[in-house]
């Protein structure tokens, strides 16, 4: 990795070749470099310049790039919906968030290959860039983010058969620099067709959150996917009921406009626990239009403290899992 050393006079001057430029530990490895080679007798100053490995470099050392792919994400957490206009990438952003304030690194993927919504939702425009065969992933909030219309020019229609789709969703997993993270939660494509299938099969150990609305149309459809997932032998960890209800500035009264305790009912019926129901908030809303989603801005606020009870019953189910398989 020390690809150059530069003396003159009293200053050293080293090229210090990364593995990636998104390293997280580069400032620390540049700090001990300057540390050792100080304590040279002789040595003044010394300054680190930092490069990346080439790619037939990374290939010689490394049988696969110890922070390419999912290997080092230690959990995966897919929210999916049998029905699309659930607000299923608002619950996947903000429940990402609602994890990541509790101190986890958590990564975004939006697995919607037909309509991504999450370079909208985020506000992000920007294409993610190549290194040494490698995507980087973009990052806001604190969150490391792929989505596939970070590929795609705005309005273009993506029209492909199931197996070109299965291929992306693998690249998306395989190819991209996720690194060491806690978590990864994955905006699942709606319905039972093959992109669903196909991600939740490629995801080690996945826990799947399903989203519906408490109407019969939605919670008939989110029947069919925890069926699916079932079949499929996929954990689902709980149900999340967006659009429970709305209050208006004028009343504390619920007004329960798709109806009421759908989301309860299905989970009495399936025996999947039920970790919230999310109101009709106008901010919500608006922080899915402008890109700055209500747990990056009003993470205190009523609904905000919605989505941090449904991350703790989330890690919590998790931290269960782990002990018990500890004791087995």
């Amino acid at each position: 990795m020390i690809k150059q050393v530069s003396i003159e006079g009293d200053s050293v001057r080293i090229v210090l070749a990364l593995t990636t430029m998104g390293c997280p530990m580069k400032t620390k490895m540049a700090q001990n470099v300057v540390e050792r080679v100080k304590k040279i007798p002789g040595v003044g100053t010394v300054d680190v310049e930092l490069t990346v490995l080439k790619k037939e470099e990374l290939d010689q050392l490394f049988d696969k790039h110890p922070l390419k792919g999912i290997d080092k994400v230690h959990r995966f957490v897919a929210v999916g919906s049998g029905k699309g206009g659930v607000g299923k990438t608002t619950v996947a952003i903000n429940l990402a968030l609602a994890l990541s304030r509790k101190g986890f690194s958590v990564g975004l993927l939006d697995a919607d290959v037909y309509g991504p919504s999450i370079p909208t939702m985020l506000d992000l425009s920007g294409r993610p860039r190549a290194e040494s065969g490698m995507i980087i992933p973009l990052e806001k909030y604190g969150l490391k983010i792929i989505s596939f219309g970070f590929f795609t020019k705005e309005g273009q229609a993506v029209i492909w058969r199931g197996p070109l789709v299965a291929k992306t969703l693998k690249q998306m997993l395989d190819e991209v620099m996720w690194g060491e993270l806690d978590y990864l939660v994955v905006d699942l494509p709606p319905g039972t067709g093959d992109p669903s299938i196909t991600i939740a099969q490629s995801i080690p150990s996945v826990s799947v959150v399903v989203v519906t609305t408490p109407q019969e149309v939605a919670l008939a459809d989110v029947r069919k996917a925890i069926g699916m997932f079932r079949e499929m032998h996929i954990k689902i960890v709980g149900i999340v009921e967006n659009m429970s209800y709305f209050r208006c500035g004028h009343s504390s009264e619920k007004i329960e406009i798709f109806g009421a305790g759908g989301g309860e009912a299905l989970s009495r019926e399936t025996g999947v626990p039920l970790l919230g129901s999310i109101p009709i908030d106008i901010e919500l809303r608006k922080g899915g239009d402008t890109g700055a989603p209500l747990m990056a801005t009003s993470p205190d606020a009523q609904t905000g403290a919605i989505f941090t009870e449904i991350a703790e019953k989330l890690t919590g189910a998790a931290e269960s899992a782990d002990a018990t398989a500890t004791r087995a």
